[in-house]
């Protein structure tokens, strides 16, 4: 009980002030070559749902073309998804893209292990199955991306998600971190060309409206 209501947020402040240190010079690179890649913002804002049902922006660097979610698919990705930039492609296969989360995890509204964050007309078309993850923060990785990440169904990472809610320990996010390490090295488990529809396998539950 004192790691997941204390001991963790210590940690979590500890790691992304550790992480934003040694990133600090990746940061204006980054910034730079997505300008020259493709016109527009260096960083995309969106908002997601956190703990106990609270929004939040959460940050990533731009991947796709400026306003992006007003074209082709969406929020929803598509095979070979055009609207992803160069650059974009390269920062979501190493997961650099996810760099400015670590803001988050300062801010609070979000941990450097927990359960991915997620879209609100997610959350509400899903509510009967993302209500027991809401007890938890949000988190930079998690047990579904390092058991599969893109290539789970939602029905699958959900399940991973509720299970995380309630083992969370120490030793379960010093594992994860560690097996999160293994998997972006070696690039697992990203498919940056499949369709996110694909993936959509739950049944619309009871929302919170």
């Amino acid at each position: 009980m004192f790691y997941r209501n204390v001991g963790k947020r210590i940690l979590d402040i500890f790691f992304a002030l550790i992480g934003l240190l040694f990133s600090v010079v990746l940061f204006p690179i980054i910034a730079v070559l997505i300008v020259l890649d493709s016109p527009g913002p260096v960083f995309f804002l969106q908002k997601r749902v956190g703990l106990n049902g609270k929004e939040f922006s959460i940050y990533k660097f731009r991947t796709m073309v400026k306003d992006a979610t007003s074209k082709g698919a969406g929020y929803y990705f598509e095979t070979n998804d055009s609207r992803i930039t160069k650059v974009g492609a390269f920062l979501r296969k190493t997961s650099l893209d996810e760099l400015p989360q670590l803001l988050n995890i300062l801010q609070g509204d979000m941990s450097i292990v927990g359960p991915r964050p997620q879209l609100p007309f997610i959350v509400e078309k899903y509510y009967s199955y993302y209500e027991p993850v809401l007890s938890v923060k949000p988190g930079l990785t998690g047990l579904a991306q390092v058991s599969g990440r893109t290539s789970l169904r939602r029905s699958q990472m959900v399940a991973l998600d509720q299970e995380y809610a309630h083992i969370i320990s120490f030793l379960t996010d010093a594992k994860i971190v560690l097996k999160t390490i293994q998997v972006v090295l070696q690039k697992s488990g990203v498919k940056t060309d499949v369709s996110e529809e694909f993936l959509e396998d739950l049944t619309p539950g009871t929302t919170n409206s």
